[in-house]
């Protein structure tokens, strides 16, 4: 009895929730190593530091009541290093060429890509959403611009590995050893694929890789993101594929490709949502989704402020209340495209039109400092495919 007793104490023990702290626990030196030991109910501790690091969930689960905790705790998860001299050639005066800068390369990486020289983005007019200037000739960048050249010999269809090289120009006798550039080498600051569930993500900042801030493919269930921000990403902010369900209460996202954008059949909750200085896309909803967007402030200069899309076969379905978009920029325009629903509640556009050649629902909205009509409905077929929301088209 006595031993029964003591394998079933034992039992409990093990499985009692750990606080688990990287780099200063002996078991989980590394982000990784953290999220692969984590079991239901434990947290795992970031220091409020940089790492040049990121996290990875794969195919991890807690259970419901007993969520695995990755608490960062005001940490950054830097997506940059510096410039390696040793790595690049100079192949004449001032330009420099590396043909092997990432392990693996495709046109995606590229239309994302970016440079920080001196600690500002160079995106040399390119973004991955919008759009994008030609990349130049090696010989005709200026100091201060690179550019990347493919060489197609060596690419192995079907594989879309691409293979090339990067050129970099600086100023006349500068060497590169003293240049301040720094190369997005990681594609993201918190990434899940496969099947993760009963996850919580908080306090953390993802900034500086190469794709997305918060790349979230597969089945998660049951995930939540709390005080998170993405800045500076080459990408989206943060992006929902296939079927991905999560909640995030507590967002910033600064001076990415885009601010957010969801996309398949995701079911995503926003809430208390601060978006600015963002490229070619502040929000952008696409497919089949479920999408709601809740006490939100948009300042807009992207190449486009808002679009709900469904470009398959079922509709893009969108939810927003006590939002407040302001437009800084042209074109000053809003859409809701074909196979889109959008139901708006205590929503303000300025600076902006609204285009609606799917479906929209207002209550209590304000276009314009306009209101529209309480519980007013357009849809595209009320006007051959397309409604244009203009201020005198409402009365106070």
């Amino acid at each position: 009895m006595n031993r029964i007793l003591f394998a079933l104490l034992l039992a409990v023990a093990g499985t009692e929730a750990r606080d688990i702290r990287v780099g200063l626990d002996k078991d989980a030196p590394t982000i990784a190593q953290a999220i692969k030991a984590s079991l239901p109910g434990d947290v795992i501790h970031l220091e409020p530091k940089v790492y040049h690091d990121y996290a990875g969930f794969y195919g991890k689960k807690g259970e419901p009541a007993k969520p695995i905790t990755l608490d960062g705790h005001g940490a950054t998860l830097e997506g940059s290093d510096p410039l390696d001299p040793a790595t690049w050639t100079e192949v004449s005066p001032g330009l420099f060429k590396n043909d092997a800068l990432l392990p693996r390369l495709d046109d995606a990486v590229i239309g994302r890509w970016f440079f920080l020289w001196n600690g500002q983005m160079n995106h040399m007019g390119r973004t991955s959403k919008g759009r994008a200037a030609p990349l130049k000739k090696p010989e005709d960048l200026q100091p201060g611009e690179w550019t990347f050249v493919k060489d197609p010999s060596r690419e192995k269809p079907p594989s879309l590995q691409i293979y090339g090289a990067f050129y970099i120009r600086l100023p006349a006798g500068q060497k590169l050893a003293d240049a301040i550039i720094r190369a997005p080498v990681r594609s993201a600051g918190v990434q899940m694929g496969g099947d993760n569930a009963h996850l919580v993500i908080k306090n953390l900042t993802a900034t500086h890789p190469y794709n997305d801030g918060f790349n979230i493919h597969g089945d998660c269930r049951d995930v939540v993101f709390e005080n998170i921000r993405a800045i500076e990403c080459g990408d989206d902010g943060i992006s929902a594929h296939e079927s991905a369900q999560y909640r995030v209460d507590g967002f910033v996202s600064m001076g990415n490709s885009t601010g957010i954008t969801d996309t398949g059949t995701a079911q995503t909750s926003y809430n208390r949502v601060f978006l600015a200085n963002n490229i070619g896309f502040d929000l952008f909803f696409l497919d089949e989704g479920r999408y709601t967007l809740t006490n939100a402030l948009v300042l807009s200069s992207a190449q486009n402020a808002l679009t709900i899309t469904g470009r398959t076969n079922g509709d893009c379905c969108m939810k927003m209340e006590n939002v407040l978009i302001r437009r800084l920029a042209k074109p000053r325009l809003g859409n809701v495209t074909t196979r889109a629903v959008l139901e708006a509640k205590n929503c303000t556009f300025e600076g902006m039109d609204v285009k609606v050649a799917g479906s929209a629902t207002w209550n209590n909205c304000l276009v314009n400092d306009k209101p529209l009509p309480e519980g007013s409905k357009a849809t595209g077929a009320d006007v051959s495919g397309l409604l244009k929301l203009m201020p005198q088209d409402f009365k106070p």
